[in-house]
């Protein structure tokens, strides 16, 4: 890469004879100098470049590296993807590598070969460039972060395959699940799978009054009743040809419960006040959070009817239930909410990280959300903290005791699948990160997601 296509290259160091050195030996690319912090500060401000070199000791104590570690926070903070190459004396590893687990991109060793700082400076900027425009193309296919199931829990896993599996049937779908745990978003995903021409229609039976609901669903003729001024389709026919998700199933007025059995047997309806039959094509997908079966226990919901709706049921997981979960979908909506705000420097502090995992998250998926976008809103500066989100200090639980199965082949790939899925999602998928908390080597990583089939 030349400068001709490359944002500048910061070159932060306090030997002026050295910056001189570097500056000419990195002549191919357009760069800018530094001596110390506030200096690169403002340049790294200024200029945002995508790549920076720097020596760890500053100003005014050269000979100490608290100023370097500063410097390098400081800029991640700013842009986490910037990548830095730290230059480092030759019996300074220690804290080279201590950089590099701060999340700088490489370190070498003075004095330094040209050709082999001007090849990690190149690589870099490839990296920096591929990073981009990924970034870019998410972006342009995936503009909400809600448009799709963002998951790496084995059960949500199979729920998504299930999805995938059954999109193309008609097959009536019964989506379980407590408040928040993304049931509409699932629906829709049935909905876009199956490939039907129709619209997604969704309606809430719990939001509307039991005298408007009827109206509401099946349509009704003009002069029906008093402000019937005119012949209005209900949802039934709107979805026709495509998808009608009733979403609270379990509110559904039991006056209405045979009028909808009814419909889905034999897929015609009939306008209130007319007389007659309207065939509709539509996939129905039902959802609720209530226990259907208690329901009918009570007499409150129709055996018959459960039956009909329940040709396909798929059980969601609560959030607290889908291990590394939370914190990736926590990533995700950040990434969206920074990007509304303008803001797209924000990231999560460790604090905020831990307190994320640790949450219960009774709201699920929703409380999450409102969550993270309230944190991107009052974050004070680049880094989101606990404070921020609102969410009380991690404790310490302890592992649980109810062991099922003794087999020590299936705790231990138990174990190791859920200690390398909450490594990821805490790294946000970054596999050195990932790998250094799990304080294994990168390939080793890889060979354990190969084994435990971690995408």
């Amino acid at each position: 890469m030349t400068a001709a296509n490359a944002t500048p290259l910061l070159i932060v160091e306090d030997d002026l004879a050295l910056q001189k050195q570097i500056k000419w030996t990195l002549d191919r690319f357009e760069s800018v100098t530094a001596s110390d912090r506030p200096s690169a500060l403002l340049q790294f401000r200024r200029q945002q470049p995508a790549v920076v070199t720097m020596d760890l000791g500053l100003p005014p104590d050269p000979d100490s590296v608290s100023e370097g570690f500063k410097l390098l926070e400081q800029m991640l903070d700013i842009d986490p993807n910037v990548k830095v190459i730290v230059l480092t004396g030759q019996n300074d590893q220690a804290n080279a590598l201590r950089a590099v687990a701060m999340g700088a991109y490489d370190f070498l060793a003075k004095p330094f070969d040209p050709d082999v700082l001007t090849l990690t400076i190149d690589r870099a900027y490839r990296l920096a460039e591929l990073q981009a425009e990924n970034r870019r193309l998410q972006t342009l296919q995936h503009p909400d972060a809600l448009s799709g199931l963002i998951t790496r829990d084995p059960e949500m896993l199979r729920v998504a395959r299930t999805i995938e599996r059954i999109a193309s049937s008609d097959a009536t779908v019964l989506l379980l699940g407590e408040s928040g745990t993304g049931k509409e978003v699932l629906a829709q995903s049935l909905h876009q799978a199956s490939k039907r021409s129709g619209r997604f229609v969704a309606i809430n039976c719990a939001a509307i009054p039991e005298n408007l609901l009827e109206s509401e669903l099946f349509g009704y003729e003009k002069g029906a009743f008093t402000g019937a001024g005119k012949t209005t389709p209900g949802k039934i026919e709107t979805a026709h040809g495509g998808t009608l998700m009733l979403d609270e199933i379990g509110d559904l007025p039991h006056s209405l419960q045979a009028k909808l059995l009814r419909f889905l047997q034999e897929r015609k309806v009939e306008r209130i006040g007319g007389r007659q039959e309207i065939p509709v094509d539509v996939r129905v997908v039902c959802a609720t959070h209530q226990d259907l079966k208690a329901l009918i226990s009570e007499n409150r919901f129709r055996e018959d009817l459960f039956y009909r709706l329940a040709e396909i049921t798929i059980n969601i997981p609560a959030l607290r239930a889908r291990n590394g979960d939370a914190i990736l979908l926590a990533h995700a909506f950040l990434r969206r909410f920074a990007q509304d705000q303008r803001r797209t420097s924000l990231s999560f502090t460790e604090d905020a990280v831990k307190a994320i995992e640790a949450h219960a998250w009774p709201g699920n998926v929703r409380e999450l959300l409102n969550c993270i976008k309230r944190a991107t809103i009052m974050a004070d500066g680049a880094r989101v903290t606990r404070e921020d989100l609102g969410l009380p200090a991690a404790g310490t639980a302890e592992p649980g005791n109810d062991i099922r199965d003794l087999d020590l082949r299936t705790i231990r790939e138990h174990a190791e699948r859920q200690a390398i899925v909450a490594a990821l999602s805490r790294s946000n998928g970054n596999i050195v990160k990932a790998s250094e908390m799990l304080g294994v080597s990168r390939p080793t990583l890889y060979d354990l997601m190969h084994r435990l089939a971690i995408k």
